[in-house]
């Protein structure tokens, strides 16, 4: 993972586990206890499907550049459905507050994309090789750079 990865994850997983501290301890004064394990199972389920959607898009942006845009698209849509499966799943669950856990899965998600965007819009990631079009310009003519 490169550095920029790595901050990027953290610039997005801090504030997904504060929004989920603050909805754990909204959903413990609402609904009880099942409140407050519903909103820590919703965040840490919202946490790890961005999480593990920002691992899968840095691969691909990696691997296959051409194919980065579209694989965002996908991706997204990926883990629209795999949230709406998991809330299907737990829907009848006694375990947790099933209603403290949708909403706390939405924050963080919510969140999540958010710090995301903010991420990217302050990143200096060059989309350009600066050394590689000098280099050509140095180059003498006929020569196979």
């Amino acid at each position: 993972m490169q550095s920029n990865d790595a901050r990027t994850l953290l610039q997005c997983a801090v504030p997904t586990a504060v929004a989920g501290l603050v909805a754990a301890a909204v959903s413990g004064v609402l609904a009880g206890g099942k409140g407050a394990v519903g909103a820590v199972v919703g965040t840490l389920v919202a946490g790890g499907v961005m999480a593990l959607g920002l691992f899968v898009l840095q691969r691909t942006a990696k691997s296959f550049p051409h194919l980065f845009q579209a694989m965002g698209l996908v991706l997204y849509v990926t883990q629209f459905l795999i949230s709406a499966v998991v809330l299907a799943v737990f829907r009848d669950t006694s375990l947790f507050n099933t209603r403290a856990f949708a909403f706390a899965l939405l924050g963080a998600v919510l969140v999540w994309t958010a710090a995301q965007t903010r991420a990217y819009l302050k990143a200096k990631i060059l989309y350009v090789d600066p050394e590689s079009a000098e280099a050509k310009k140095s180059a003498p003519a006929g020569s196979p750079t």
